[in-house]
C-alpha cells in the first residue's frame, strides 16, 4: 500500500500550504546571514545573533499563535492572518538599500506571522488523526507533512543563489563567493592584499578596474541587492500558499472544531492525574529537542561558514551533476524512473513511464554534463538543498521500514524513535569532526592558505542529518498531537516549537566558538550535546512509552 493512501484530503491541503509557506522560509535561512554579512559587513558573531534570535522569534512566537487560536477557538482564522503577515514581511526584507534596523524589523514581521501559522497548522494536522479510523496513520501522516516541507525548502537554496546571480549578471559583475568581505575589508582600511584584490576585481568585472573604491561599493551593493530579489521570490511563494488554503481549506474544515470548555484561565490544579504524566512527559521531549535543534539548526550558520571558508570554491563536471539544479533534477527523474521500472507487481503502464523516465532523466543529465566547463563554481548556500532532497527521497523508505516493523509488531515506539534519532545526529557530527581534524582554525583563515576541503564532506554530514531528523523531528510532531490534552493541543503545538525556539536562541554558540576553537572541536561539541540527551530519553523511556500509550 502507497504511503499517501488512507489519508484525509486536509493532510494534503497542509502539505501544499506549507509547501509553500516552507519555500520562502528556507530561501530567508539559506542566505540571512551571508546577506547580513554582505550587505552590512557584520563579523560572524554579529550575524550569528541576529539569526539565532530570529529563529527564537520564530518559534517561541508560535506559543502566541496557539494560545490565540485555542482563545478564540479558530485555527483557520489565526493560519490565515499568519500567511498574510509572513507575506507582507517577505515584502519588506525585499526592498533594497534599507537600514539594518529596518532589516530587522521586516524579520519580526516574518517571525511573528509564523507564529501564527506555522504550530496551529500542525495542531490541525494532528486533529483530523483524532479520528479513530486514521489514528494508525498519524506518524505516516506526519511523515508526508514533513515531506510537504522539504519539497519546498529543496528548491529554495538554487533559488535564492539563480536570482542573486542572475542580478550580479545585470549589473555586469560574476560571483565570488569571498570577494564581498574583502570589499568591506578594503572600504574600512584593513589591511587587504591590493594586487590580489585588484585580480579579483578585474576577473569579477571582465574588465581593468580603475577605481577598486568604486567597485568595491558597487559589488557589495549588487550582491545584496541580488539577496534582496531572492526575499521577493519568498514573498510570491507566501502568495501562493495564501491562494492554495483560502481555495481547499474546507477539507480541513472537521479539523478546525474544540472541545467546549469553561471560559477562563485553565489551572494546572484542573488537569486529571493522566493529563499532568502526559504533560511531564511532553516537558522531558521538550527538555531534549532543545538541544537537536541547536545542533541541527547550524546549517544556516557554522556549517554555512564552513562550507563557505573551507569547501573548494570550484568543483569539477562530475560532481557540479548534484550542484546544478537542472542536472540534479534529471537525476531525480532518472531514479524515479528506476524505482518504477523494477518495483515489483508494476503494471506495464507504470514500467512504460519509468523507462521513459530513466531514458530521458539520463539523456538530459548527460546532456547538461556536456555544457560543464573544467571547473564550476559553487556557493555556500547551496549545499542546503540536499538536506530537503534527501527528506523526499529517504522519506518514503523509512516509512515503508516502519510499515514493515508496525506489521510485525516490532514498530519502535515514538519516544524510542526520537531517542535514535539523537543518536544519529551525533554520529553526524563526529563524521564532521572527523573530516575537519587537522583544519586551519577560523580565527587563523585570514592568514592561511586557501582551504579545499572536498565538497562530499558536507554532501555525506547532511545526509547522516537527515536520517536523524526523520527519527527526531515529525516523531516530535506526531508525539504532541497524540499526547497533548484535547484542549490545549494549539498551546502544546506552540510548547514544541517553543523547545525549538530555545535551541535556535542558543545557536549563537556556534559563531561564538568559531573563532575561539578549532573546527573539529566545534561539531564534537555539538556530538556531545546530542548523546547526553540521546541518554536522558532513555534514561526515561518507560515512563514515555506507557503515557504514549495511555
Amino acid at each position: 500500500m502507497s504511503m499517501f493512501t488512507g489519508h484525509p484530503k486536509g493532510l494534503f491541503v497542509a502539505f501544499f500550504t506549507n509547501m509553500g509557506e516552507r519555500f520562502g522560509f528556507y530561501t530567508m535561512m539559506a542566505i540571512l546571514v551571508l546577506f547580513l554579512q554582505t550587505k552590512y559587513g557584520l563579523d560572524e558573531g554579529t550575524a550569528g545573533s541576529i539569526y539565532s534570535i530570529f529563529y527564537f522569534s520564530i518559534y517561541i512566537l508560535a506559543l502566541v499563535g496557539g494560545f490565540i487560536a485555542d482563545s478564540i477557538q479558530k485555527y483557520s482564522k489565526v493560519i490565515l492572518a499568519g500567511v498574510i503577515t509572513m507575506t507582507v514581511g517577505y515584502a519588506l526584507m525585499a526592498l533594497p538599500g534599507m537600514s539594518l534596523p529596518f532589516v530587522i524589523g521586516g524579520l519580526f514581521v516574518i517571525a511573528f506571522g509564523n507564529g501564527l501559522f506555522k504550530g496551529n497548522l500542525q495542531a490541525m494536522v494532528g486533529k483530523l488523526y483524532d479520528d479513530p479510523k486514521y489514528e494508525k496513520l498519524r506518524d505516516p501522516a506526519f511523515n508526508i507533512f514533513y515531506m510537504g516541507i522539504n519539497v519546498g525548502a529543496f528548491f529554495a537554496p538554487s533559488a535564492a543563489t539563480a536570482i542573486r546571480n542572475w542580478y550580479l549578471s545585470t549589473q555586469g559583475f560574476l560571483y565570488d563567493k569571498a570577494l564581498p568581505s574583502t570589499c568591506h575589508a578594503f572600504l574600512d582600511g584593513k589591511t587587504v592584499d591590493t594586487a590580489l584584490f585588484q585580480e579579483l576585481a578585474n576577473k569579477v568585472s571582465g574588465t581593468n578596474v580603475a577605481d577598486l573604491s568604486a567597485f568595491a561599493n558597487n559589488y557589495i551593493n549588487a550582491f545584496s541587492t541580488g539577496y534582496n530579489y531572492a526575499f521577493g521570490i519568498a514573498a510570491c511563494a507566501m502568495i501562493v500558499s495564501l491562494v492554495i488554503y483560502l481555495l481547499f481549506k474546507k477539507h480541513m474544515a472537521y479539523a478546525d472544531t474544540f472541545e467546549k470548555k469553561e471560559k477562563g484561565m485553565v489551572s494546572f490544579k484542573e488537569f486529571t492525574s493522566e493529563e499532568k504524566d502526559r504533560l511531564k512527559s511532553l516537558g522531558l521531549v521538550f527538555l531534549v529537542v532543545i538541544f537537536f535543534w541547536m545542533s541541527f539548526h547550524q546549517n544556516g550558520l557554522t556549517l554555512t561558514l564552513f562550507a563557505r571558508d573551507y569547501i573548494a570554491k570550484e568543483v569539477g563536471p562530475m560532481t557540479n551533476l548534484i550542484f546544478d539544479l537542472r542536472s540534479l533534477l534529471s537525476i531525480v527523474a532518472a531514479i524515479f524512473g528506476l524505482t518504477m521500472l523494477l518495483k515489483k507487481g508494476g503494471t506495464g503502464k507504470t514500467r512504460g513511464i519509468g523507462l521513459l523516465l530513466l531514458a530521458a532523466g539520463g539523456a538530459f543529465a548527460y546532456y547538461i554534463y556536456g555544457t560543464f566547463s573544467p571547473t564550476m563554481p559553487i556557493g555556500p548556500e547551496i549545499f542546503q538543498q540536499f538536506n530537503p532532497l534527501y527528506i523526499v527521497f529517504v522519506t518514503p523508505l523509512v516509512v515503508g521500514f516502519f510499515t514493515f516493523l508496525r506489521n510485525k509488531n516490532m514498530e519502535p515506539s515514538t519516544p524510542r524513535k526520537i531517542g535514535i534519532g539523537m543518536i544519529i545526529t551525533t554520529v553526524a557530527f563526529g563524521i564532521l569532526a572527523i573530516g575537519s581534524f587537522g583544519l586551519v582554525a577560523p580565527s587563523q583563515l585570514a592568514t592561511a592558505p586557501e582551504q579545499d576541503v572536498s565538497p562530499y564532506l558536507l554532501v555525506g554530514t547532511y545526509f547522516t542529518l537527515t536520517i536523524a531528523e526523520l527519527f527526531l523531528s515529525p516523531m516530535g510532531l506526531s508525539f504532541v498531537s497524540k499526547v497533548a490534552p484535547n484542549r490545549i493541543k494549539g498551546l502544546m503545538q506552540g510548547c514544541w516549537l517553543g523547545a525549538t525556539a530555545l535551541g535556535n536562541l542558543l545557536l549563537g554558540i556556534g559563531t561564538f566558538l568559531w573563532a575561539r576553537v578549532e573546527v573539529w572541536q566545534l561539531w564534537i561539541f555539538f556530538a556531545i550535546c546530542c548523546i547526553i540527551s540521546a541518554v536522558i530519553i532513555f534514561s526515561k523511556m518507560k515512563f514515555l512509552e506507557r503515557v504514549t500509550k495511555g
